[in-house]
């Protein structure tokens, strides 16, 4: 499929689920606010909603479209039998915060919810604060570096880490299970990749799972200590797989996201010199520029869910069972509710009204992590560096196709030291 496939034929031409349109959906996003905000997609069924309104209407309403969609992602065509057989030797999956709805979400959610209150992130700005010159200290003197794997996955790989209460020495398998688990969602990948992933996933649990038995006899003040310790709904412990499945969300939207996020943004500082300098002339401006990075990087582009009885969205029927699919990254860029939607303005006045968070009460339990490690990340940056420049051609950027996740896999950059 060509570029212009997706701008000039007919929608039924693609599915909003192709790799090309998952790793540059904006231009097909836009087709849909104005053709069908409300798309069922011939070739899925899958019932794909694009404009603000709409994505938020539905993201509050958890009694007719439900997170509960695990199961159906996990029962999705014949599974390979090795697939089976190395998950098998893991732990069963059990839906916990973001595949479950409330009561029970609430009450998973409420375990861990201190851990990221917005008084808690303030505390933690120091020492983000630290760790973001220790890494550009790392590579400032070179003039260049691969900015993911030097900086943006760093940060919030390191601080989630250091809030689960696991060592740094392990960083590189915290790494590997992320990618893990990503390469999951993205419902792309190959039968042997998607083997080489649950095996990852499957050493992921075994480790967490001595984690959490060494907690249960050696409490500390960490988010691993907090879980074993915590009673559900005032009686009884966790049992090892709901921990574990609540340590695999924080994990991944932990770090993942926000990596996006910081990469995004040094990318859309390059593109948009105008707005550096507006940054480096007024610094007050940074958590505005967050809330632009995030609202036009959406690094959670998308989010399902399932229909619990025959309803109607906008006047189309979607039947019981359904799968809805909302897309974020478009209602983030919904020329109703943001002007000049796909331009970065660092005074945007209603920039944090985005969904890159989502919406209702599955909103991001990390949402004040992830602006503090961005505002600081972004403040650091803007101290110790300047002239930043593209170390390659911009069509050689990639963006891996997922279906829930979006963000620039490698940003090769120049930069003078301020």
């Amino acid at each position: 499929m060509t570029t212009t496939d997706v701008l000039h034929g007919p929608l039924a031409a693609t599915t909003p689920l192709s790799p090309e349109v998952l790793a540059c959906p904006h231009a097909f996003n836009e087709r849909l606010r104005h053709e069908a905000p409300v798309y069922r997609c011939p070739h899925t069924g899958i019932v794909f909603v694009s404009d603000y309104a709409t994505v938020c209407r539905i993201a509050k309403d958890y009694q007719t479209f439900s997170n509960k969609f695990g199961q159906a992602m996990r029962s999705e065509g014949e599974v390979d039998p090795r697939l089976r057989d190395v998950q098998a030797r893991g732990y069963p999956p059990v839906d916990t915060m973001l595949t479950q709805d409330p009561p029970l979400h609430r009450r998973y959610r409420g375990m861990v919810n201190e851990a990221f209150t917005a008084r808690r992130v303030a505390t933690l700005e120091p020492y983000i604060e630290r760790l973001c010159h220790e890494l550009i200290d790392g590579f400032v003197d070179a003039g260049r570096c691969e900015f993911v794997e030097a900086f943006a996955e760093r940060v919030p790989m390191t601080v989630i880490a250091d809030q689960l209460g696991v060592p740094l020495s392990d960083y590189d398998l915290f790494k590997s299970w992320s990618d893990a688990f990503v390469a999951q969602l993205s419902r792309l990948a190959s039968p042997d990749e998607e083997l080489a992933a649950m095996k990852l996933i499957v050493d992921f649990q075994h480790y967490f799972a001595n984690k959490l038995e060494e907690r249960r006899h050696d409490r500390r003040d960490d988010i691993i200590s907090d879980i074993v310790h915590a009673r559900f709904e005032n009686e009884r412990p966790l049992d090892v797989p709901e921990m574990l499945s609540i340590l695999q969300q924080l994990l991944v939207a932990g770090n993942e996201t926000t990596t996006h996020s910081i990469a995004e943004g040094v990318l859309l500082l390059i593109e948009n010199p105008d707005q550096h300098a507006l940054l480096k002339a007024d610094p007050g401006l940074i958590p505005n520029f967050t809330e632009e990075v995030l609202r036009l990087s959406s690094p959670t582009a998308n989010m399902w869910r399932v229909v619990t009885r025959d309803t109607e969205i906008n006047g189309i029927p979607v039947t019981k069972g359904s799968m809805v699919q909302l897309r974020f990254s478009s209602a983030n860029r919904d020329e109703a509710v943001y002007p000049a939607p796909h331009r970065l303005d660092v005074t945007r006045d209603n920039a944090r009204t985005h969904v890159a968070f989502g919406h209702g009460v599955h909103m991001c339990i990390g949402a004040s992590l992830a602006r503090g490690e961005l505002n600081v990340a972004f403040r650091v940056l803007l101290e110790r560096l300047d002239d930043f420049a593209l170390d390659c051609r911009p069509e050689e950027l990639v963006y891996a196709p997922n279906v829930l996740l979006r963000g620039v896999s490698k940003l090769p950059i120049r930069f003078r030291r301020r």
